[in-house]
């Protein structure tokens, strides 16, 4: 897609999706129309049996600072009790619902994503974060849950997922003190995988997406799955899950061109079946 559509997809691979989010004049924060969008290449991305793998940016030195305060919070919020109401769903050819699944709450795609974030990343951001799996960001990164600090409320799935993926404490000073915190702060609490130079960032995203690439896909997508299922129920619950996701995997093409490979000392050709 061409430069300046602010939701832009690019293939730098044939199993490799860029999602790129390009509205640095708003500091990468989206309204109704950007929303829907973003969540359209979610669902692109989750239908389309040849990509595998997803990393999403942003451009302008900023990741993504959620909703447009300009613009979409007004907007949402001079219908507040018509939408609790539940008597509209639509505002301008837009689904509400588009919001949250931009951000990949209650997100059913189960393919890898990777976030490489570059600057200010909070808000929305911190939700959309919240459901990405390998998190690679620029020194200068910074990250926060600003909500409370507007009299919002973070619903895109950050205070259910954040006390899940970092220590209880750590993740209650960020919703509730609601301040900015450094990259390398971020690493400390568990929140990325690594910190480098803004210039590495895409590169050290890409080589995390080349070594899940080398993997089978059905595998990945389906460990991804049992990890997300699993965790909203008991233990119990989990066992059943991998048994049932177990049972796919081993019925399928790759999980015999994996020992395959293997045993002739050569790389799998994976089928994705």
């Amino acid at each position: 897609m061409l430069r300046g559509v602010p939701i832009r997809t690019e293939r730098p691979d044939e199993h490799l999706v860029l999602i790129t989010i390009d509205r640095p004049e708003r500091k990468n924060s989206l309204d109704l129309h950007h929303f829907r969008d973003l969540a359209a290449a979610w669902r692109d991305f989750g239908a389309d049996d040849d990509l595998w793998v997803a990393i999403v940016t942003g451009t302008g030195g900023c990741f993504m600072s959620g909703a447009d305060l300009k613009d979409y919070v007004p907007q949402i919020t001079a219908l507040a009790d018509e939408i609790a109401r539940g008597e509209v769903e639509e505002i301008d050819g837009c689904r509400l619902s588009d919001g949250t699944e931009a951000v990949l709450r209650n997100s059913k795609v189960y393919k890898p994503i990777i976030a490489a974030i570059d600057g200010p990343c909070v808000a929305g951001g911190m939700e959309m974060l919240g459901g990405c799996d390998i998190r690679v960001a620029s020194a200068r990164s910074t990250f926060g849950v600003m909500e409370p600090k507007r009299g919002l409320f973070a619903g895109g799935g950050t205070t259910a997922r954040l006390p899940r993926q970092i220590p209880y404490a750590a993740a209650m000073e960020l919703l509730l003190c609601a301040d900015a915190v450094s990259a390398e702060r971020a690493l400390a609490l568990g929140l990325l995988n690594e910190v480098v130079a803004p210039e590495e960032l895409l590169p050290r995203a890409m080589a995390y997406a080349e070594r899940i690439l080398a993997n089978g896909p059905l595998a990945v997508r389906a460990t991804k799955e049992s990890v997300v299922r699993g965790m909203t129920g008991t233990l119990r619950d989990h066992y059943r899950i991998e048994a049932e996701l177990s049972q796919v995997v081993f019925a399928s093409d790759d999980a015999k061109e994996g020992p395959l490979a293997f045993a002739e000392k050569r790389a799998p050709r994976w089928q994705n079946r």
